[in-house]
């Protein structure tokens, strides 16, 4: 449990210092799933009841099904209304998408 604590925290002082939004995504998404399913684990080994660790793994199940989406989802608006910083982007692969789908005036 003090691990998934400790990746919690490091993903919310990510959150908190780096640069753009891209890379604040990046950086809070990987820790904080991760945290939480040591958490969840941690409480799992406590409690031991089959209901209680029921309820856990379905949280875990539903946090790994959706954090990745909701992740993905934010990142590509945020490419497509241009809230990012291009400078730091090393290798753009969306921009060719992208671009083959620009609107003609």
């Amino acid at each position: 449990m003090i691990g998934g604590g400790l990746l919690c925290v490091a993903a919310g002082v990510a959150l908190c210092r780096f640069p753009d939004l891209l890379s604040r995504m990046h950086a809070t998404a990987k820790p904080q799933v991760l945290g939480l399913l040591l958490i969840l684990t941690g409480c799992a080994l406590r409690l031991r009841d089959p209901v209680d660790v029921t309820t856990l793994v379905l949280v875990a199940v539903f946090q790994l099904a959706t954090a990745p989406v909701a992740a993905h989802m934010v990142a590509r608006s945020a490419y497509r209304t241009n809230r990012f910083r291009k400078d730091l982007l090393i290798v753009d692969e969306l921009a060719p998408t992208i671009a083959d789908r620009a609107p003609t005036v």
